[in-house]
C-alpha cells in the first residue's frame, strides 16, 4: 500500500512534471519479485505480500463502506477513516519481517496494543445499543451494512494471512490481534448501521428438506 500525494489543481490543468517526481511505475517488479521494508527481494507470491495484498483490499473495502455510510450521515465514518490509517501501520509491520529487521526498522514499524484496546471500547459502545443476537445474520441491512459485512469478510481473510507470519515470528502478535478485533468491530458496526437506518437484517432460515 502506497500513498501518493497529488496537489489540487484547477479543473483542466495537468500537474507539471519535474525531474524529481517519481513515476507511478518502476518496472522493478516485472520479474515477479518485490521488496520488503528491510530491503529483501522476495517472490510476489511470498506470504508477506499475500498478507499485504489482503490488508490493502481490506482498506479499500472499508473505504467503500465509509462512502456508503457517509451518504447516510453516520457519525462512525471518522472511525473508519482512523481504521484505514491504522491498516497502513499494519502493512508497515507486515512489510518488515522481524528476521531481517534492524533496530531502526523496528522503531518505525512497531505496532502496540493500544489500537486493539480502542477497538474493544468501540465494540462495547455499539454492542450496548443493539438488540440481542438471536439468529445467524446474513450480510444485508442496506448498502452501508452490507458493505461493512463485506469488509468484515475481507478482514477475516487478512487475519488468516497474517497469523502464519506471527506464528513464524515475522510479524508482531498485536497485528493479528488488531485484525481479529477489527472483524468483530465491523460486524457490530454493520448491525448498528442497519438499526440506525431502519433496515431489516436478513437471518438464516434452514431450507425445508
Amino acid at each position: 500500500m502506497v500513498w501518493r500525494r497529488v496537489s489540487a489543481l484547477p479543473d483542466g490543468d495537468a500537474p507539471a512534471r519535474s525531474a524529481r517526481d517519481p513515476k507511478i511505475y518502476t518496472r522493478t517488479g516485472d520479474k515477479g519479485f518485490s521488496s520488503t521494508f528491510t530491503g529483501e527481494r522476495r517472490p510476489k507470491g511470498d506470504r508477506i505480500f499475500e498478507a499485504l495484498g489482503a490488508t490493502d483490499e481490506l482498506s479499500s473495502a472499508i473505504g467503500l463502506a465509509g462512502e456508503f455510510s457517509s451518504e447516510q450521515g453516520h457519525t462512525f465514518v471518522e472511525q473508519l477513516h482512523k481504521v484505514q490509517c491504522m491498516l497502513q501501520d499494519v502493512g508497515s509491520n507486515i512489510a518488515t519481517p522481524l528476521s531481517s529487521a534492524r533496530d531502526a526498522h523496528l522503531k518505525r514499524t512497531s505496532f502496540s496494543e493500544k489500537p486493539v484496546l480502542e477497538l474493544e471500547q468501540w465494540i462495547d459502545s455499539y454492542s450496548e445499543q443493539l438488540p440481542p443476537l438471536r439468529a445467524f445474520i446474513l450480510p444485508s441491512g442496506g448498502k452501508s451494512s452490507a458493505a461493512l459485512h463485506l469488509s468484515r469478510a475481507v478482514c477475516r481473510r487478512a487475519e488468516r494471512c497474517v497469523v502464519p507470519l506471527v506464528q513464524a515470528g515475522e510479524a508482531d502478535p498485536n497485528v493479528a490481534k488488531y485484525l481479529n478485533r477489527l472483524s468483530d468491530y465491523l460486524f457490530v458496526l454493520a448491525r448498528y448501521a442497519a438499526m440506525k437506518e431502519g433496515k431489516e437484517e436478513k437471518i438464516y432460515i434452514k431450507p425445508e428438506p
